[in-house]
């Protein structure tokens, strides 16, 4: 391995592994450039990629926490699907409004944002308008590309992944993350076709992008890898 070694996760984002003649176990370190990993020098590359899905969960929640963003008044969301915006108010509670493709928070004068709890609530509510909204915008949208391009599934479900932004079944069966709302318009579509892509062509291989790339007018490639440097903000999703 050169050091430092570059692994390119398509869940975790870049790890950073680095041989030091200090090191007498691996460890690993979240930081916003990516998991800095380090390992004592000799340590196989085999035994690094062991180490990294024994953790998978642990350094996908470490990233995702870190980067979340602080929920106050200056945070937005504006995207094609959905739009959201916290405005003060002179009443003693948190007040909602929503409607399809919009949400606003009003919220009291004296409101701590930096206390955890409340962190925790306002994610809950804007997951919640998430969730409501997916059920309205992506089961119609995936039907309407379906039909486009001849290709048919058994079942559409949404979820709260922020592992993935949709997955399918060998059965046909397509999960689709309602963190997917947060992308732009063109990246929901590249999503929605990649899982239709895989009720013909389960793996990865030449027939699947050759199929995703006709259905997406030779930018398949392009818009996987657009896809790869997108992150939500809420849930630092990525595939």
């Amino acid at each position: 391995m050169t050091n430092p070694y570059v692994i390119d996760d398509e869940q975790l984002g870049p790890l950073l592994v680095r041989a030091d003649a200090r090191a007498r176990r691996l460890t690993f370190r979240t930081k916003p450039d990516g998991i800095h990993v380090t390992v004592p020098p000799g340590t196989p590359l085999a035994e690094v990629k062991r180490a990294i899905e024994q953790l998978r969960p642990r350094l996908l929640a470490a990233r995702q926490k870190l980067a979340r963003p602080l929920i106050d008044l200056n945070f937005r969301i504006d995207a094609d699907y959905f739009r959201l915006t916290l405005v003060p108010g002179r009443q003693e509670r948190f007040l909602s409004r929503s409607g399809v493709g919009e949400m606003q928070i009003v919220c009291p004068p004296d409101a701590d944002f930096a206390d955890e709890a409340l962190q925790a609530w306002l994610r809950k509510v804007i997951d919640e308008a998430l969730r409501r909204n997916a059920k309205v915008v992506l089961p119609p949208r995936l039907q309407q590309l379906a039909a486009r391009n001849g290709l048919t599934y058994s079942s559409v479900k949404i979820n709260s992944s922020c592992g993935r932004w949709g997955s399918c079944s060998a059965r046909g069966s397509i999960n689709l993350s309602f963190y997917l709302l947060l992308l732009p318009r063109h990246l929901v579509d590249y999503v929605l076709l990649h899982e239709l892509a895989h009720t013909r062509e389960m793996n990865h291989g030449p027939r699947f992008w050759a199929l995703l790339d006709r259905m997406t007018d030779g930018r398949a490639l392009a818009l996987r890898q657009e896809l790869r440097q997108f992150r939500t903000g809420l849930c630092g999703l990525g595939r």
